[in-house]
C-alpha cells in the first residue's frame, strides 16, 4: 500500500487532469462550505461571481507560469536523484524520510519567500496585489501577480536543490498546499477551539485571516502555507480576535480598485501614488 501511494505521487506530474480536478474540487468544496457557514458577510463590489472572476484571471496566470516551471522542477529533482545531491541523500533518509524532509523543506520555501516579499520594498509591490483583496474568500488563495508567482517558483526550486526532494515528495507537498490554500482563505466560520487546535500544527483559517488584516503589525505575521511550525519557531506568529479583522491594505493600493484587473497587473510597475 505504501509503495502504491509513493508510486502514485511519483508520476502525478504526468497527470495534469487529476491535478486540476484536485484544485477545482477544493475550490468548489470550500466555496460551498463558506456559503453555508460564512465567517463574515462580505461586501463585494458587485457580486461574488465578479469578484471570483477577477481572482480567476490571476489564478490562471499563476497556473500557466507554474506549469512552465514544472519542467524545471522535474529536471532539478531528477538531477538531485542521479547526483545524490541534497539533504535527503546525504542523510540516507529512505522513502519516509524523503517525504518528511522534502515536504518540510518545500513548506519552508513557502514561508521564506512570503517573508522576503513582505520585507523587500520592490518585491512587496508584486505581493501587495494578493493583500489588496478586501473580500477574502476561497478564490483569494491563488490571487497572485505573475511576478509574485515567479518568485515563489524560484524559491521552490532553491529548496528542491537544497533538500534533494524527489518528485513524489514534491507532488505530495503541492497537493497539500493546494488544499490548504483553499482552506485557509475560505470565508468559513470554524469553532474557535477547533481553529485554535489546528493552528498548533497547521495554518488554520483564522490564523491566516490575521495575516490579511489591513494594518501592521498583523500583516507581517503568519506567513506559513501548510504548517505553522515556521511562524512559531521564527517569531512571526500573531493573534487577533476574528471580530477585529478588516481585509485590505493600508498603503500602496486603493481599496476601491481591488477588482480592477488592469490596474492589478500594472500596479507594481507604476510610481508610488499612481
Amino acid at each position: 500500500m505504501w509503495e502504491n501511494f509513493i508510486a502514485h505521487f511519483q508520476t502525478m506530474e504526468q497527470r495534469p487532469v487529476e491535478r486540476m480536478i484536485i484544485l477545482v474540487g477544493g475550490l468548489l468544496f470550500f466555496w460551498i462550505i463558506e456559503g453555508a457557514i460564512p465567517l463574515f458577510s462580505l461586501r463585494y463590489k458587485k457580486n461574488k461571481a465578479q469578484h471570483a472572476g477577477v481572482n480567476f484571471v490571476l489564478t490562471v496566470m499563476h497556473l500557466i507560469l507554474h506549469t512552465g516551471l514544472a519542467f524545471l522542477i522535474v529536471i532539478l529533482s531528477d538531477w538531485c536523484l542521479h547526483q545524490q545531491f541534497g539533504l535527503i541523500y546525504w542523510f540516507h533518509s529512505g522513502v519516509l524520510g524523503a517525504v518528511i524532509i522534502g515536504v518540510l523543506a518545500l513548506d519552508f520555501s513557502s514561508w521564506l519567500v512570503h517573508w522576503v516579499m513582505h520585507k523587500n520594498k520592490f518585491l512587496w509591490r508584486f505581493h501587495i496585489i494578493h493583500h489588496s483583496d478586501t473580500n477574502v474568500d476561497v478564490t483569494t488563495g491563488l490571487r497572485h501577480h505573475p511576478g509574485d508567482s515567479l518568485l515563489r517558483g524560484i524559491f521552490f526550486l532553491l529548496l528542491i536543490f537544497i533538500s534533494g526532494a524527489p518528485m513524489y515528495s514534491v507532488m505530495i507537498y503541492q497537493t497539500l498546499v493546494v488544499m490548504t490554500t483553499a482552506f485557509t482563505h475560505a470565508n468559513i466560520n470554524l469553532p474557535d477551539k477547533l481553529d485554535k487546535t489546528l493552528s498548533y500544527f497547521m495554518i488554520s483559517p483564522n490564523m491566516h485571516k490575521v495575516h490579511h488584516h489591513w494594518k501592521l503589525p498583523y500583516t507581517d505575521t503568519n506567513f506559513g502555507a501548510v504548517f505553522s511550525i515556521w511562524d512559531r519557531l521564527l517569531g512571526t506568529f500573531g493573534k487577533l480576535n476574528k471580530k477585529e479583522i478588516r481585509y485590505g491594505i493600508d498603503q500602496g493600493y486603493p481599496e476601491e480598485k481591488d477588482e480592477d484587473i488592469v490596474l492589478l497587473l500594472k500596479k507594481p510597475f507604476l510610481k508610488e501614488g499612481e
